[in-house]
This record gives C-alpha cells, sequence and structure tokens, in this order.
C-alpha cells in the first residue's frame, strides 16, 4: 500500500553504486531539512556495460523500493539509469514525481545561455547519445561536443583527483575543449564534481561555464517540490539513510569522498523481481 505524500515524506536518490552521493550532497545542500532515502546498487554496478532492458529492470525495482519506503520524489542519479530508464521508473513511480540527470544537466546548460555546449561522461552516457538529444530537442541551434572519460570514475573512487596521474588523465581528455570553441561543459557522470575545482582550475584563462549537474537536479528538486508545495518547512535537519545492495563497508569506506561526511545509517537491502 502507498503511503500519502506529505510535507515530511522523504526524497528518495538512487543510483548503480556510490556515485550518486554527489548528487545527494548537492540535495541536502540545497534542502537541508529533507529526510533522504539513497540507494546504490552495489551488488550489480556498474550499469553501463548492461543492456538498456536490464538497466530499466533494475532501475523499476529499487524505484518500487523507494515508492514503498513513501517517498515523494524520486531522482535518478546515475546517468545511464536517467538515459535508459526515466520513462519506466516514472511509470512506477505513478504520481510521485521523477527528475534525471539528463533533463538536469540540459536545464543547466540552457540556463547557461551558451551555445556551444561539451559534455563528459562515460562511455556508456556518451555512447548514448542522451544530451545531444536532449540538448538539440531544448535548443536545436546547440553546438554540442561530447568526450567519454571512463578513466575519471577510477581515479575517483581511488581518491586520485589532483595528483599527477590524474592531472595528466585531465590532460588528455580535456585537452580537445581548448580549441573547439566549446563555451560550457557538462559533467555527465555523477563521479565528475569531485574534479570540478580541478578542471576549473586546467581552463583557467579561458571563459568556461562548468554545469554540475548534480547541482542543476537539485535546484530542479526544490522547484518542483515547491510547485507541488511539498518543501519539508520544518526547522529539523533531514536525516540521510543509505541502502546498498551488497558490501556495505566497501561503501562506507568510499562515501565520505563523495558525501563530504560520513554516512551515519548504511543498510543492506537485496531487491528481487
Amino acid at each position: 500500500m502507498k503511503k500519502p505524500l506529505t510535507k515530511t515524506s522523504p526524497i528518495g536518490i538512487f543510483d548503480s553504486g556510490i556515485g550518486g552521493l554527489t548528487v545527494a550532497k548537492a540535495v541536502m545542500d540545497a534542502l537541508p531539512n529533507e529526510d533522504i532515502i539513497y540507494f546504490g546498487d552495489s551488488a550489480r554496478v556498474p550499469y553501463g556495460i548492461k543492456s538498456q532492458e536490464t538497466v530499466r529492470n533494475y532501475s523499476n525495482q529499487i524505484a518500487r523500493f523507494l515508492i514503498q519506503k513513501g517517498v515523494k520524489m524520486i531522482i535518478i542519479a546515475c546517468n545511464t539509469a536517467s538515459a535508459a530508464a526515466n520513462d519506466s521508473v516514472q511509470h512506477a513511480a505513478g504520481k510521485v514525481p521523477v527528475l534525471n540527470m539528463i533533463d538536469a544537466g540540459t536545464y543547466g546548460a540552457i540556463r547557461s545561455g551558451k551555445k556551444a555546449i561539451g559534455v563528459i561522461g562515460t562511455l556508456a552516457t556518451i555512447g548514448s547519445g542522451a544530451y545531444e538529444k536532449s540538448l538539440k530537442q531544448a535548443d536545436s541551434s546547440l553546438i554540442v561536443k561530447s568526450k567519454a572519460c571512463p578513466l575519471l570514475v577510477p581515479l575517483a573512487e581511488e581518491g586520485w583527483i589532483d595528483n599527477e596521474v590524474a592531472l595528466k588523465t585531465l590532460d588528455i581528455y580535456l585537452n580537445t575543449f581548448k580549441s573547439n570553441g566549446v563555451e560550457a561543459l557538462i559533467l555527465g557522470c555523477t563521479h565528475y564534481p569531485l574534479f570540478k575545482t580541478v578542471i576549473q582550475d586546467y581552463f583557467n584563462g579561458k571563459k568556461l561555464d562548468i554545469i554540475d549537474s548534480a547541482e542543476a537536479v537539485a535546484a530542479s528538486a526544490k522547484s518542483k517540490l515547491e510547485l507541488k508545495q511539498l518543501l519539508n518547512n520544518s526547522d529539523q535537519p533531514g536525516v540521510l539513510n543509505c541502502y546498498v545492495s551488497d558490501r556495505p563497508q566497501r561503501f562506507y569506506e568510499l562515501a565520505e569522498r563523495f558525501l563530504g561526511r560520513k554516512p551515519e545509517n548504511v543498510f543492506v537491502e537485496s531487491l528481487k523481481d
């Protein structure tokens, strides 16, 4: 039985693993009074190498879990799932609003007013063409240039953000954006906000807007909840409860890098069809 939506209902956020905690952090910063239920599908990560049908099935399972927990909104914090499963998650969620990273990044790019947009993401996200399609639908005059940066994910999880290896890797990936006319750059992976300052420094001297999809989706969440009169107006700080499908200790060890603090509550929840 679905729980009624109220202002004190939690926000649900899910990802294929740990990267979506950058989204949880952005939501916590924008909406500090909101309770959050985060689900990281650590047993089945990564989603990027799986079929769209499989990603949709996994995403629908998680959506149903979050609905059972009584969430008033679902944020798909995984770019792969955003591209493959947004419609099916919205169907599973019923009247509960669903936000995703592709739409959020597009919204941020359009708000920037720039016409030449760069996108960096994983091989799966860039290969799907989801950002380019979304951006072109929003404004057909946009010039979109994309680059897959797969090594940034393991570097982020290793904590190698600004050492020699990380800086050399970023130079190899980003050098083309220094001369191809791009005016704004979408960070199209939830791991990439960890490199935001380093990327800004890399483009020192070139006027380039860095679009953090995590911040953009947090802003969209606030607007949507205001519109639906579901903002939590309590003066109490929100509580974050994290659920993982496997290996909670590894999640706990890495979470502080992405969240900015240690998570207090981490539970294991095995999902079934």
